[in-house]
């Protein structure tokens, strides 16, 4: 299911953009949900509480947390969830290309302008979902792992563990070597010890012991890559950034 963050302060646009979704999804037989907030603090609020959406409608011109302000507190722990801008002005344009915004829309927001829109984010975001997954095979059968929903690995004897961003964790009995192999194809992974490999988009602290990730679970560092590990997480943020 598609969760979709839709902040707005003014309330008859957003209630507006909520009964624009609801038609959408309806006219297309989606499986979304979504999640309304009057203002940035609220969605920023509880973000920092551990809620993530798929899917971001802003607004820009907001008082306190404007809508650039909220999408940089999105990117500061995901680079790739698309971010749409709506909104009564169009000199923040050039902004919004600096948070990676998929889409910037002024307002009035039609069901026409925002179905188009929603057409082709859709279509991006599927086709994020087909290059960016791994297929495992796990205690409940085959299942695809979007490489965006995956925080870490582990491996305890012969079982690899996976942790996903929403808390599930899928068991699976394999080579956690052919594991890292397959995930270390993609730029945001590093192993961090011979037992564990993380997602560096969702790491949040590192010291000489142990990574700290925005979920708040914690693993190990081995002490000979210490340095190492800092090194390419620098990297990774810079080359993002």
């Amino acid at each position: 299911m598609l969760q979709i963050a839709v902040c707005d302060d003014n309330i008859d646009e957003l209630s507006n953009m909520v009964q624009l979704i609801n038609q959408y999804r309806l006219s297309k037989n989606i499986n979304l949900d979504y999640a309304a907030f009057s203002n940035g603090f609220e969605l920023v609020s509880a973000l920092e509480k551990g809620k993530r959406f798929d899917i971001y409608c802003l607004d820009i011109i907001m008082p306190g947390y404007t809508g650039i302000d909220v999408a940089n507190e999105i990117r500061s722990f995901d680079k790739n969830a698309p971010i749409l801008f709506f909104t009564s002005s169009s000199e923040f344009a050039l902004e919004s290309y600096s948070v990676k915004a998929i889409n910037y829309v002024l307002k009035p927001i039609s069901k026409e302008k925002l179905f188009f829109t929603f057409d082709e984010m859709l279509e991006h975001v599927k086709m994020k979902e087909n290059d960016d997954a791994i297929i495992v095979k796990s205690n409940e059968g085959i299942q695809k792992i979007l490489i965006s929903n995956l925080v870490f690995a582990e491996v305890i004897g012969r079982n690899v563990f996976y942790h996903l961003l929403s808390g599930k964790v899928i068991e699976c009995t394999e080579s956690f070597s052919a594991v890292c192999d397959k995930l270390l194809k993609y730029k945001c992974f590093i192993k961090t010890h011979r037992s564990y490999i993380v997602n560096m988009q969702y790491i949040n602290t590192i010291n000489n012991n142990q990574v700290t990730l925005q979920t708040l679970s914690s693993v190990p560092i081995a002490q000979s890559k210490v340095r190492e590990i800092k090194q390419q997480y620098l990297a990774y943020q810079m080359e993002d950034d």
